[in-house]
């Protein structure tokens, strides 16, 4: 297993990136200015891509892991790569999702905690209602930990 820095070329995981975020001009606002990476193991399994926040701050806008190998440990070894990578760095790793029953538990299961809420992000930010889980997303939740 391998973890790879994608610095090209970065649409070309988009079928995965829109996993994560249903839109694509909403992943058109952070692809280029972030960095993003993907998982190798034989074969492309899972991707990451995280961006500069200002004030110590590094935001994961995008993870997502290919449906056949979810829940196999690929997106917390890539979370536990950015920790890595990135402690140095910056003082706190912080996500923003969906108030869903698949989503919440993995993340705190990764050591982040409840933060802040944006409430109707999805509402406002979207051009089509958004279910994960059976539950419709409004409202964007965010989730910290220390780095």
């Amino acid at each position: 297993m391998r973890i790879i820095e994608v610095k090209e070329n970065k649409k070309q995981y988009l079928d995965l990136l829109l996993l994560a975020d249903e839109q694509e001009d909403m992943i058109d606002c952070y692809l280029d200015k972030g960095r993003m990476y993907v998982l190798d193991d034989n074969g492309i399994k899972c991707e990451c891509v995280v961006t500069d926040e200002g004030n110590d701050t590094l935001e994961i806008k995008n993870i997502a892991t290919v449906p056949q190998y979810q829940g196999k440990g690929y997106a917390k070894a890539l979370i536990d790569f950015i920790i890595r990578e990135y402690k140095k760095k910056y003082t706190v790793l912080q996500v923003g999702t969906g108030d869903s029953p698949l989503t919440i538990p993995f993340y705190e299961k990764c050591g982040f905690v409840r933060s802040h809420i944006i409430p109707n992000f999805f509402i406002d930010n979207y051009n089509h209602i958004i279910y994960e889980g059976g539950v419709q997303l409004r409202d964007m939740v965010y989730l910290k930990r220390t780095l």
